[in-house]
């Protein structure tokens, strides 16, 4: 009822135009004034007719009493059915099929009526024709005024503001399509006006869906009177295959169109399908469907359980800790020697997660003496390790860190994890590791053979596991914020060799398969997901520029800078020599790596340590290349060292 005054108010301030799109009912009282009045109407109307074929109506001296009758008995049904009671702007044929109920049970009602006058008084108390008239069109008024009033009401929605708002041709004409334009239309508020549709099909470009045209893909993109009518098209990219995702992508863009992305209408309330609508991104595009992986086993292993995430307030740390968070874990400790990030991260968690127990914690893995006072105050059941250093050009120059956080932070945390009775290690590795050719790759191959010559090791309980990513996009220091940071800039993109290429995978994926390594593992494995095939940097570079609104070598330049130090061209997920097992997942696999004594590669660790310790650049690759032997050194000032004999 406020609404309506508000609406109506506006005729005697200011501008004197009702708002009627504001309205977000209308109210009750009035549907069933109105839907009386089609009664009375629709009464009115059949005995006119009757009345203008010349036919006498039975009592006549009754017919105030027939007509009163007839509109209590209807009004009866109506709060029965309750046909009064949806939203006129949204009614459907179910609207339609309750007002048929109501007047169809009110017409059998006088027919009974029929039947006992005509038994006491030889003929029915309402002609038989006047009953079936007063049906007919009291349901054909009622359904036509819902109909008129929810076009109406779209039409007022439609173009209210269109001026401001994004024109676009949602890409099908499936229910999934339909639903999402449909949500579009009936949202007054929505910054996008539904303009038309757009399919591969050849038998509906004649056709009218929702008042809107469909298009054919070819008659579309040949138009360029009709393009320019348009901001922008809008896909459902779970309902694609990526050959179509990759080509409505292409038509789009070479056509100035942006290409907004829409999550499936059933994922969500309808009142958060705008908060879900957005411009496509790059990770939309990988060559692959997203991996997720349900696991009961995963939510069991953390419930009332004592959680440590190292590296907790990185990018995929960060998230590992929104994820742990859900299952209900006792404590989760979150450390991280990043002070300002950390503290972001705090209030970030405290606000989302009120309710879950977190320990924030400044710490450096490489100092053990405080890594011991947390193991045994909090008595961890499991243990996330994301801490790393991971840059490779920085690591190529300064080795020794390297050594500090990826191999003795890793030895440290591993090593107390096993002293006190850890349950589950989970490491995040890199395919960096596999045949390194940087410091970067061969320090977290070197934690990934320490922790599997720990499992084997005397006295230990702990299940050491290894989850081994590609590059993760979107992640602190990968290419795709780069190349963001280069386009707003105005360009280039800086990209080190054309034929260099890349296995990504998304944070949320990365986050996926440390969870259920985790869960399931046995201690020893490296986990590893099939991520398809690898990804050009310069076709990602590419489609960057184009899903900025931008013209590749025109508008951006892409400037190639050659191979840093340490870089390679393409990565590896599993190593010459490894042994790869499939899981129950098909898009997970296990790589059974050769190990080594724990004995000599303690010793080894050791010495390499010491090596760090005295900044001793050369004797650090050296031993490296030992604890490694397929470390071949590339692009590097440590090429010198790949033909000398072990240390």
């Amino acid at each position: 009822m406020k609404k309506l005054n508000d609406a109506f108010a506006a005729l005697y301030n200011g501008d004197n135009i009702v708002k009627l799109t504001e309205l977000r009912y209308i109210p009750r009282w009035i549907v069933i004034l109105i839907d009386v009045s089609i009664i009375l109407l629709s009464i009115l109307l059949s005995y006119f007719f009757l009345e203008k074929l010349h036919v006498n109506v039975n009592f006549p001296k009754y017919l105030f009493e027939q007509k009163l009758l007839l509109i209590v008995v209807n009004m009866l049904f109506m709060f029965v059915f309750k046909t009064y009671a949806g939203i006129i702007r949204h009614s459907t044929f179910f609207d339609l099929f309750k007002i048929i109920l109501s007047s169809g049970c009110t017409v059998c009602t006088l027919l009974l009526i029929n039947l006992e006058t005509e038994i006491l008084f030889g003929k029915p108390l309402y002609l038989y024709p006047i009953l079936f008239l007063y049906f007919f069109i009291s349901v054909s008024i009622m359904f036509f005024f819902r109909m008129v009033t929810k076009q109406f009401f779209n039409i007022l929605i439609d173009y209210k503001g269109s001026s401001s708002k994004v024109k676009v041709a949602v890409v099908g004409v499936g229910d999934a399509s339909v639903s999402l334009a449909r949500a579009i239309l009936h949202n007054a508020n929505y910054s996008y006006r539904l303009s038309g549709f757009l399919t591969k099909r050849s038998d509906s470009h004649k056709a009218v869906l929702l008042g809107h045209k469909i298009y054919n893909i070819d008659h579309f993109f040949r138009n360029k009177d009709l393009i320019s009518q348009f901001d922008a098209v809008l896909i459902i990219k779970e309902i694609m295959t990526k050959d179509e995702l990759e080509e409505w992508m292409t038509l789009a863009l070479d056509n100035g169109l942006k290409v907004l992305n829409a999550p499936m209408l059933s994922k969500m309330h309808d009142s958060d399908l705008v908060g879900g609508i957005r411009q496509l991104q790059i990770e939309d595009l990988l060559n692959r469907k997203p991996i997720k992986i349900e696991n009961e086993e995963v939510k069991r292993r953390h419930f009332e359980r004592n959680v440590l995430i190292t590296g907790g307030a990185g990018s995929i740390g960060s998230e590992i800790v929104r994820k742990v968070a859900q299952f209900s874990p006792s404590l989760i400790v979150v450390l991280d020697q990043a002070e300002s990030p950390l503290y972001e991260l705090e209030l970030e968690l405290l606000e989302k997660f009120p309710n879950q127990e977190f320990k924030f914690v400044l710490a450096d893995i490489s100092n053990n003496y405080r890594l011991e006072k947390i193991f045994e105050t909090y008595q961890f059941s499991m243990v996330y390790h994301a801490a790393a250093y991971k840059h490779v050009p920085l690591i190529e120059e300064n080795p020794y860190e390297a050594i500090f956080v990826n191999v003795l932070g890793t030895k440290n945390l591993a090593l107390l994890s096993k002293k006190y009775k850890v349950n589950r290690f989970v490491m995040v590795s890199t395919d960096k590791a596999v045949n390194p050719t940087n410091v970067m790759g061969a320090s977290k191959r070197t934690a990934e053979l320490f922790l599997q010559c720990l499992q084997n090791s005397e006295n230990n309980t702990t299940k050491f596991i290894i989850t081994r990513f590609g590059n993760v996009l979107g992640s602190n220091g990968s290419v795709i914020p780069l190349f963001r940071k280069q386009i707003e800039k105005g360009g280039p993109i800086t990209i080190t060799h054309p034929n260099v290429s890349r296995y990504f995978m998304t944070i949320s994926e990365a986050c996926e398969l440390l969870l259920y390594g985790g869960a399931i593992g046995c201690g020893g494995e490296i986990y590893i997901f099939n991520l398809g095939e690898p990804i050009k940097i310069l076709d990602l570079a590419r489609k960057m520029i184009k899903l900025s609104g931008f013209i590749p070598d025109k508008d951006i330049k892409i400037k190639f800078i050659g191979l840093r130090p340490g870089e390679k061209l393409y990565e590896e997920l599993v190593s010459n020599n490894a042994v790869t097992i499939q899981t129950h997942l098909q898009e997970v696999m296990v790589s059974k790596d050769p190990t080594i004594d724990f004995n000599l590669m303690e010793r080894l660790i050791k010495k390499v340590i010491k090596s760090a310790v005295k900044r001793d650049k050369v004797q650090v690759i050296a031993l490296l290349k030992e604890i490694v032997p397929e470390f071949v050194s590339n692009n590097s000032e440590y090429e010198m060292l790949n033909r000398t004999m072990p240390i």
